[in-house]
């Protein structure tokens, strides 16, 4: 193509992201060019830019992985593409790896990540792999009256969740409960009510709680007011009052912090399902043969293979997850405050960095 295009570069920990031209190049035959119309701020881009997570590729990189655009060029081999509005996957398998080829590939070792293994969605433009795409529906996506730019979101913090509920087998009439109803939360929260599920809610937050309580939550539980010991007897008492299960419960641990995660795990009751989907640095002790005494299971939860993003996008199509109320638009060239204000913890919703 030749043209200039601008990423916000991560030069170093902390340090303000800055702008840099690139030449944009022609994709390869199985590769696409796609113009940018949103990309999310996701916990892990502020874990790479705060905590010193490092990311695969060397800095200076481009961060962000939560990528929503228009294909403007194709490689020979994926000319089926052009003109398409795609979902770019948060993580991209190679589809040839021993791992793609049984069906596991989110394990895929060759697997790219944009903002980690390759350059990311903080940019006008990006260069990726064909392989995955989620093509998106134009007109449906007019007559939903939502943007492209805020289903950028779909590509991690609905489709990480969706893998997650769809993984711990949540059907009609189970007790779900979600800790840390943040940007991958409250999609969770969501998509478990979607397939039948009994939500109930926890977060530090009356504002988010309030949002998803009007939203999708049959029950919601200010962990900062609340002992772990008194959550899990309000859940219980709930669960009599309600005849729903006493047992069993499908547990999302989504805050990605210590405090969250050691109250997930003290909820875990006999038959119960833990599914670990937020991610942190800190160490939690646990006494893990609970898992033993309680006939309990727990589940990490990586990304999502890219066969299942379209029925996530078919949930938020036909309007069963609301992505709307929970995302918050702002222009890229803020990239720095925005980061600044959603590590603060003053972004209630989730941010979306449009070019």
């Amino acid at each position: 193509m030749g043209a200039k295009a601008v990423r916000w570069m991560m030069t170093g920990a902390g340090k303000p992201m800055v702008p840099m031209e690139f030449d944009i190049g022609t994709p390869g035959p199985d590769e696409v060019l796609v113009e940018i119309a949103g990309c999310g701020v996701c916990h892990t881009d502020l874990g790479y830019y705060y905590d010193g997570v490092r990311t695969k590729h060397e800095l200076p990189l481009c961060l962000g992985h939560e990528i929503s655009g228009h294909v403007i060029e194709t490689g020979a081999d994926v000319l089926w593409y052009t003109d398409r509005a795609v979902i770019i996957p948060a993580v991209i398998p190679c589809g040839r790896c021993d791992a793609c080829l049984r069906g596991k590939a989110t394990i895929c070792p060759n697997q790219k990540m944009p903002g980690n293994d390759i350059q990311g969605g903080f940019a006008t433009h990006i260069i990726v792999p064909a392989r995955g795409l989620c093509v998106v529906d134009e007109h449906r996506l007019a007559a939903a009256e939502i943007d492209l730019a805020d289903l950028s979101v779909i590509a991690d913090a609905v489709t990480t969740p969706y893998q997650a509920v769809v993984q711990a087998g949540v059907s009609k009439g189970d007790l779900v409960v979600v800790n840390g109803i943040g940007g991958v939360g409250g999609y969770c929260a969501q998509i478990a009510a979607a397939m039948g599920g009994v939500v109930i809610a926890i977060d530090v937050s009356d504002e988010k709680l309030a949002a998803i309580g009007a939203q999708c939550a049959a029950l919601t539980l200010n962990a900062k007011t609340m002992t772990p010991r008194d959550i899990k007897a309000a859940i219980q008492a709930y669960a009599k009052q309600h005849n729903t299960r006493q047992s069993e419960w499908i547990i999302f641990e989504c805050s990605g912090s210590k405090a969250g995660q050691e109250t997930a795990f003290s909820l875990i009751n006999h038959g119960a399902t833990l599914a670990v989907v937020g991610f942190t640095m800190d160490k939690v002790e646990v006494r893990l043969s609970n898992l033993m005494a309680y006939h309990a299971r727990a589940l990490g939860n990586w990304g999502c293979p890219p066969e299942l993003y379209p029925a996530a996008l078919e949930l938020v199509l036909d309007g069963r997850v609301k992505v709307g109320p929970f995302v918050e638009k702002h222009p890229l060239k803020d990239i720095n405050k925005v980061f600044e204000d959603v590590h603060a913890g003053t972004v209630k919703r989730r941010a979306v960095l449009v070019p």
